[in-house]
C-alpha cells in the first residue's frame, strides 16, 4: 500500500481576517507558548512577512528571529 503525502502549510489557508482570527483564537485557547509563537509566524507569513515587519517597525530578519523556535516574540 502506497501512501501519498502532501505538504501542509497553514498560512496557505488563512485567506481572510476571519480565518486568521479563528486560527489565533483556537491557538490561544490551547495556551501553549510555543504553539502561540508558531501561530504568530504562520499568520505573519500569510499576511506577508515583509509587510508585517514594516508595520511592526522591524526588519524582516528580526521578525523571523523573533518568531523562530528560539525567539521571543
Amino acid at each position: 500500500m502506497t501512501v501519498e503525502l502532501t505538504n501542509w502549510d497553514s498560512a496557505d489557508h488563512l485567506k481572510t481576517t476571519e480565518d486568521i482570527a479563528a486560527y489565533l483564537e483556537a491557538v490561544f485557547e490551547d495556551g501553549d507558548a510555543a504553539l502561540i509563537t508558531h501561530a504568530l509566524g504562520v499568520v505573519a507569513r500569510a499576511e506577508g512577512m515583509t509587510e508585517v515587519a514594516r508595520q511592526a517597525g522591524l526588519t524582516r530578519a528580526s521578525l523571523y528571529k523573533a518568531l523562530s523556535g528560539d525567539g521571543n516574540p
